[in-house]
């Protein structure tokens, strides 16, 4: 019996699967499939998509590694670093992996192909920038069907969008609550009255919504979808989604930076000892930074060679950050949105099919700089339970900031009356954290009255 396991959020396609065997990824191509499959390899599509980046470069093995009756061939894609998904995705992620979903379709039909599915589950991040994952999702073009993957892309991608641009407020949580899309029939009535006067939005919201409706308890009719036809629904999504847009919170977070910067050394003493400890640890590849804000930390463990995910809980910092990495090319640091007290949970089948956040951000080396004390305050979460939550998150080192009580920005978290946790001290602190981890260093950050301190995990 050939020895393999079958990817939890692979088994709904019928053209194959992906599976792991001996801890190398591979994704199986049935005999379902064939057709589809040769027209993208010989018509070179696929080329042309994985030289412009559009497509994961893949291997074509001739090997039947599972042992099934239905294989056609074996692909071996290059691997993603870290699996993330709609609802961690900032807008302009968001709107980036839309255009690039358009984009494809376009493509695909120049060489007589389809995309048959358009969700956003098939992107991910790749070499600092979005990629589309899934190789079958192509079929060959049948100008008499209409694209089925239509209502599709305008649930999961066009309506959130859409969302977000008219009511200017980040409302990623809804993709959770909604993990196959935001319903066509539920997005016209959160979306503005003035909406109506957009003619794209009226053409794919309010209309298709209407055409639904009117034939639902009616025959369904075949009718011809010419190329032509199809190339104008797509530029017409592509218009619309180009223009969308959410409002820029640039200027509330260059404050915050700025006032950093005015306590004397503060930011500075704290980046050169960052740069010190990170630059003195061998054999680290991966960082996951915690509270990231901007990613001023994040760049820096970037810039030192380590793959790092910035994670913050506020969506209008995470877009900020992943503007800059697309303007600047930077392809060592993922931007996602996360909360530590709230991580994104496991959904779908089996709660398995899309993997928690905590599973997936496993680096050598963890950064919580200024974070314990927002955790502390308005999560009530206690230090025992912080350090093994970063227990669990953290390969090799810990590297974590303390806000003393008496600190501005702890003070300012108590400001409406709200208590200070009795165990709020440093040595609290200690004591929790040392029960999983070795201290390897500390240091004070200037005259700040917060340390830095560098820990190692104990086996």
């Amino acid at each position: 019996m050939s020895n393999f396991r079958q990817h939890p959020s692979s088994f709904r396609d019928e053209a194959g699967f992906v599976f792991l065997k001996d801890d190398i990824l591979y994704r199986q191509v049935n005999q379902l499939y064939a057709p589809h499959y040769q027209r993208a390899v010989t018509s070179g599509f696929y080329q042309f998509a994985i030289e412009n980046n559009l497509l994961i470069p893949h291997l074509e093995l001739q090997e039947n590694l599972t042992g099934t009756d239905n294989w056609y061939t074996t692909l071996k894609p290059e691997p993603v670093q870290t699996i993330s998904y709609p609802y961690e995705w900032p807008f302009d992620m968001l709107k980036d992996a839309a255009l690039l979903t358009l984009r494809l379709t376009k493509e695909a039909l120049r060489y007589g192909l389809i995309l048959k599915d358009a969700t956003p589950y098939n992107i991910q991040w790749f070499k600092g920038q979005l990629i589309f994952i899934d190789t079958l999702s192509f079929e060959n073009y049948q100008p008499e069907r209409p694209w089925n993957a239509y209502r599709q892309f305008c649930e999961q991608f066009l309506s959130p969008l859409l969302l977000m641009h008219y009511h200017q407020t980040f409302l990623h949580p809804l993709m959770l609550a909604w993990p196959e899309g935001i319903p066509i029939e539920l997005t016209k009535k959160l979306l503005p009255f003035r909406s109506r006067f957009s003619l794209h939005t009226w053409l794919h919201i309010f209309l298709q919504s209407h055409i639904s409706e009117k034939t639902r308890h009616k025959e369904f009719h075949k009718v011809a979808f010419s190329q032509k036809k199809l190339m104008r629904l797509l530029l017409s999504l592509e218009l619309l989604i180009e223009k969308l847009k959410i409002r820029d919170s640039e200027k509330h977070w260059s404050a915050y930076y700025h006032e950093a910067k005015e306590r004397g050394d503060y930011l500075k003493t704290k980046t050169a000892v960052l740069e010190s400890w990170i630059s003195k640890i061998q054999n680290i590849h991966t960082a996951t930074d915690l509270g990231c804000n901007t990613g001023e930390f994040s760049l820096r463990c970037a810039r030192k060679g380590l793959h790092t995910l910035a994670i913050d809980a506020d969506a209008a910092c995470i877009n900020l950050l992943y503007r800059k990495i697309k303007n600047e090319s930077i392809t060592s640091v993922q931007p996602l949105i996360g909360n530590a007290a709230f991580p994104s949970p496991g959904i779908g089948w089996q709660n398995k099919e899309r993997l928690p956040l905590l599973t997936r951000i496993i680096s050598d080396v963890t950064l919580a700089l200024a974070l314990i004390h927002h955790l502390a305050i308005s999560a009530n979460i206690r230090f025992r339970q912080m350090a093994e939550l970063f227990r669990k998150i953290c390969k090799r080192f810990l590297i974590i900031e303390f806000v003393p009580a008496d600190d501005e920005k702890t003070l300012w978290l108590l400001r409406h009356g709200k208590p200070l946790p009795e165990d709020y001290s440093e040595q609290h602190f200690l004591t929790a954290f040392q029960k999983h981890f070795k201290l390897e260093d500390s240091l004070p950050v200037a005259d700040s009255g917060r340390t830095l301190y560098l820990f190692s995990v104990t086996p």
